[in-house]
């Protein structure tokens, strides 16, 4: 038998170079594999893993996730919130630095296969694409969260912290039963954590120019049902008023009255950033948005030509659904709207409802609250951001990274109430064409761009997580 002292310099000479080599792998039996295929394959199968929500069903994405683990010799656990909401998580063990989750959602949206050109759930391979429902939010991300994962696992070597891998259900429609559910449930997971990487953001390429967004805050939404009554009647004899003229009342004043646009401080730098590649007339506005959004008629102009950049500028509502009488010549007892609102994340969900009310005094409405997330932002001085900006920078030379408001929301406003330093971004760069499939028809990931993505995770974190 030979001993570590008899090792020839060829030997020692290929174990360097063998050790040498960031992008491949080495599972338990000492065979090579391809982060970038491997991932490739998991994904294919878990876009074909029906985890819709409604109903969600997520406890299939935790048996799915099971399997892996085993093999790797992983020790994992799950809950379920609910009969077949599942969640999965498990943790490689490290140094006493904060640790570091990564967190993904296992549901998806409902699709409707008539407007698809390939079965949503198909997991198909063409043109160069891996096509099914989740591919880019976030199942694409969440596989490439378990190759980066089973990177360090494999690698076997010492972290400076834990590294936690959660998968969980829900975030489509709150997170009741995911992350909600565990913050409140199983707290262990989050004790001790300081990092956390999630949806949200990520790299986009708009001909030579790359650009990475790593979201650090977002808009909390505060869901509304507005509720007017009044005296039944019959539609021939209308009434001087009735419920559902209260409420179009209610709702035009809504309409008529758009909450003051103000510039926090997170939305300031990322128009800052993006001035630095816009064109010079727009490039000065977004030097200094606090001084454009007082001009005369800028902001109705930024809503025509980007809902998404308004949006971040002001507190915004819209009515999404009404309800009056079940019959035509009825004039109804009751009539109510839901109202979709999203607050930038500078104050609580209260102060605004009391905005709302005071808006509608005295026309009859009784506001309720249907949902509302609290604010928090995360700080850009961390070693996790730090990482994003030199992992940008070296693989991306003449990139730019900058912090990013996003208009929807994710599960990081769990963690980041915790205090946990979230950021939504995923190292892999798309084209800005790609991202039309995200709750739209055709769903796709360019498997080429994944693949990098996958090497670019495990590079990432490899700053992050070693001493």
């Amino acid at each position: 038998m030979e001993t570590p002292l008899m090792l020839s310099k060829y030997l020692l000479l290929g174990l360097l170079l063998i050790a040498a080599l960031p992008a491949t792998l080495f599972a338990s039996n000492g065979q090579a594999k391809d982060p970038g295929a491997e991932a490739t394959e998991w994904l294919q199968a878990f876009l074909r893993v029906d985890t819709v929500n409604p109903p969600g069903n997520e406890s299939r994405a935790v048996d799915f996730y099971a399997e892996i683990f085993d093999r790797e010799g992983i020790v994992w656990e799950s809950a379920e919130s609910a009969p077949g909401r599942g969640n999965i998580w498990a943790r490689i063990k490290g140094g006493d630095e904060p640790a570091l989750i990564l967190l993904q959602h296992t549901d998806v949206v409902p699709s409707n296969p008539e407007y698809w050109s390939v079965e949503p759930l198909s997991g198909l391979i063409r043109d160069g694409y891996l096509w099914g429902r989740g591919a880019l939010d976030m199942k694409g991300t969440g596989i490439s969260h378990l190759a980066a994962f089973l990177a360090l696992h494999r690698a076997g070597k010492p972290l400076n912290r834990d590294v936690i891998f959660l998968a969980t259900a829900d975030e489509e429609a709150g997170g009741k039963f995911g992350v909600g559910w565990m913050v409140e449930h199983h707290p262990e997971v989050f004790a001790g954590a300081g990092l956390l990487l999630n949806e949200g953001g990520g790299g986009s390429r708009s001909g030579d120019q790359v650009v990475f967004g790593v979201e650090v805050t977002q808009k909390v939404p505060v869901w509304l049902r507005l509720t007017a009554e009044g005296t039944p009647g019959h539609g021939s004899s209308p009434r001087s008023t009735s419920a559902v003229d209260s409420l179009i009342g209610a709702l035009t004043r809504l309409q008529g009255n758009p909450f003051p646009a103000r510039i926090i401080a997170p939305v300031d730098a990322m128009f800052k950033s993006m001035a630095l590649d816009a064109p010079a007339e727009q490039a000065a506005v977004f030097t200094d948005m606090r001084s454009a959004i007082k001009q005369p008629g800028y902001l109705q102009q930024l809503q025509s030509d980007s809902p998404r950049l308004h949006a971040i500028t002001r507190d915004t509502c819209s009515i999404t659904r009404l309800q009056g009488s079940s019959k035509i010549n009825v004039i109804p007892p009751v009539a109510w709207a839901e109202i979709d609102c999203r607050i930038l994340p500078d104050r609580p969900a209260s102060a605004f409802i009391a905005d709302i009310n005071k808006l509608l005094e005295g026309r009859g409405i009784l506001v309720t609250e249907i949902l509302s997330f609290g604010s928090a932002i995360s700080t850009t001085d961390t070693v996790l951001y730090r990482a994003i900006e030199e992992f940008a920078n070296e693989r991306y030379p003449g990139s730019r990274v900058m912090p990013a408001v996003l208009g929807g929301f994710t599960d990081s406003h769990f963690t980041r109430e915790l205090g946990i330093a979230s950021y939504g971004f995923s190292p892999v760069v798309n084209s800005e064409r790609d991202y039309v499939g995200i709750h739209g028809n055709d769903e796709r990931i360019n498997i080429a761009d994944f693949r990098e993505g996958v090497d670019n995770l495990i590079y990432l974190l490899g700053k992050v997580v070693y001493p």
